[in-house]
């Protein structure tokens, strides 16, 4: 294995146990927002197929993984050391900003989550269409 699937195998194996951790149906609802399969989500987050992650789909996909600053951290970091060029990682995915929106709180809590998440995947998904133009 050369130096460069190495650094792609240790990214995704990172992008894999952070996606492990989360709730069932993640890899699902990373798929819908990148308007994708989700054998290539399979794909891109299996350390032994050697193709890259997208720098595209980076940001959706902190966004529906929830990513914590610091597991944000550690994969950029692995990520920047596998694709070395300058901005290789993207605009999307490296400058961010946040933005906040109010909803209304429902009396029901599993309704509640259910609104938010359909916010959250709506974003992403158009998030995903914006970065590849």
């Amino acid at each position: 294995m050369t130096p460069r699937a190495e650094a792609i195998a240790h990214y995704k194996a990172i992008l894999r146990n952070t996606i492990d951790r989360r709730p069932s149906g993640t890899r699902q609802k990373i798929a819908l927002a990148l308007g994708k399969n989700k054998s290539f989500v399979s794909q891109i987050t299996n350390p032994a197929y050697p193709s890259p992650v997208p720098a595209p789909h980076l940001h959706p996909i902190f966004e529906i993984c929830h990513f914590s600053p610091e597991e944000r951290e550690v994969f950029l970091r692995a990520y920047q050391a596998a694709h070395a060029k300058p901005g290789a990682i993207g605009a999307a995915a490296a400058k961010t900003h946040d933005l906040r929106i109010r909803v209304p709180l429902l009396a029901d809590p599993k309704l509640q989550k259910e609104l938010e998440a359909t916010i959250r995947q709506t974003a992403a998904r158009i998030i995903a269409l914006v970065a590849r133009r």
